[in-house]
């Protein structure tokens, strides 16, 4: 019975490809975004492009606020705030 499985699965296998490649890329993502170390490169490169003027300070707060929101999983909006004015 496992032939005949494996005869019938072969036109699934490339979307099981793409569902894995996809896992993959998600993982990759996700390690990439809530890493501490790409956080704090993140924040330096804010710090010093204020530094160096090339941008000011409420964008440099944004950022800050941006990816310190992405750890924490707040984006910044008040929890008693309803967005779509109900």
């Amino acid at each position: 019975m496992g032939v005949v499985t494996a005869i019938l699965g072969l036109p699934l296998a490339p979307v099981r490809a793409v569902v894995s490649l996809a896992d993959v890329i998600r993982e990759q993502v996700d390690h990439e975004l809530y890493d501490p170390a790409s956080v704090r490169r993140e924040l330096e490169a804010a710090e010093e492009a204020r530094a160096a003027g090339e941008i000011t300070a409420e964008e440099e707060a944004e950022i800050q606020q941006r990816v310190l929101g992405r750890l924490t999983g707040y984006d910044g909006t008040d929890p008693g705030d309803d967005p779509g004015g109900r």
